[in-house]
Formats: C-alpha cells, sequence, structure tokens
C-alpha cells in the first residue's frame, strides 16, 4: 500500500472516530427504557404533567456553531410520525438542557435559542400521547450539530421544514430512543 493511501485511510479512520464519540443522554430517560408519566402530554385524553426531560450530551464534532434538538415519534398514526419537540439555535458553549426546558414560557431555554411549533401545533415541548392500546411508541430524541451559528427561520416555522433546515446544515448528530404507551381505556 503507497503510503498516501495509508495516510488518507488513517484520516479518514481518526474523523470517523471523532464522529463516533459524540453522544446524548438524559438523566431522566435510560435509552431503551419506558419513559416516566411526568414526560406524558396533558391533552387529548393523556393526563401526565407534559415536562421535558434533562438532556446532557459530549464529543460534538469540533466545527460545531450550534445546535438544535428534537425529539421525534416515528409511530404515530399519522403516516407522517409525530414531532414532540424542536429547539434550535442552542448556541455551541452549551451541552446540557435543564429539566422541564420545553414548557411554552420559554424560562429554562439557553439564552438565544428558540422553540419551533411542533405537531401539536405549539412552540413547547409536547409530551408523548400514543392511542390507548397501541404498542410502546417510539421516541427519538436527537441533537444535532450544526456548521451554522443560527437557522434563519419563519416566526411560523413548522417542524418539517426546521427539519429540513437542520438536516441542510448538520454535521453530527447524537441520539438515544425511548419508549411509551398506554394501557387501553387510559
Amino acid at each position: 500500500m503507497n503510503r498516501s493511501l495509508l495516510a488518507a485511510a488513517v484520516l479518514a479512520f481518526a474523523a470517523a472516530g471523532a464522529h463516533a464519540a459524540f453522544k446524548l443522554e438524559s438523566p431522566d430517560i435510560k435509552a431503551n427504557a419506558t419513559m416516566d408519566r411526568k414526560f406524558e402530554a396533558n391533552v387529548f385524553g393523556c393526563s401526565g404533567e407534559n415536562k421535558s426531560p434533562a438532556l446532557q450530551w459530549s464529543g460534538a464534532p469540533k466545527d460545531t456553531k450550534s445546535y438544535a434538538v428534537t425529539v421525534y415519534d416515528p409511530d404515530a398514526p399519522t403516516g407522517s410520525g409525530w414531532w414532540h419537540w424542536v429547539l434550535v439555535n442552542v448556541p455551541a458553549n452549551v451541552t446540557e438542557l435543564k429539566p422541564d426546558a420545553g414548557n411554552g414560557n420559554g424560562a429554562n431555554v439557553p439564552q438565544g435559542a428558540r422553540q419551533v411549533r411542533t405537531d401539536y401545533g405549539t412552540n413547547a415541548w409536547g409530551g408523548a400521547c400514543p392511542p390507548p392500546g397501541d404498542k410502546p411508541h417510539r421516541y427519538v430524541f436527537t441533537v444535532h450539530a450544526l456548521k451554522v451559528d443560527k437557522l434563519e427561520l419563519p416566526p411560523d416555522a413548522t417542524a418539517a421544514l426546521a427539519g429540513f433546515m437542520i438536516n441542510a446544515n448538520a454535521i453530527g448528530k447524537a441520539t438515544f430512543t425511548a419508549k411509551y404507551g398506554r394501557a387501553k381505556g387510559k
């Protein structure tokens, strides 16, 4: 193998390893575990506390200029899933979100960050609320490292538009999935 090819392979391996270290965790929700009822919505027949969990991340790509956080339920019976939370323009020096950062008053959102309208129609966290009797739904929590300081989104941007802009500017992401279900008749 010639030296330039070997050097390219080593650099590619190192770059892949740097991104593999990017991770997202929550002290409130363990990956692949069932979420607590406090993260359940309080609409559409659900009666949870509608609190967003604390989130922490580390190992982002070195060129990260901002973050976006999304929570998505691919199992919602809509044909297109359900966006539970979209937070954009999180400054690059922020690596955690406090419990209930997604409340509607924005008091716990990092300065400069902005909540985007979810499928509940609000600019806030919308908790889990799968139909009673459905198999437990998956909730995909993702922090996206972005190459821009700020996403330029209109005030009434949808989660889909935000998702397009997030993916167009992403240089890395970390994710975990949790589950939540409701018994029939609840």
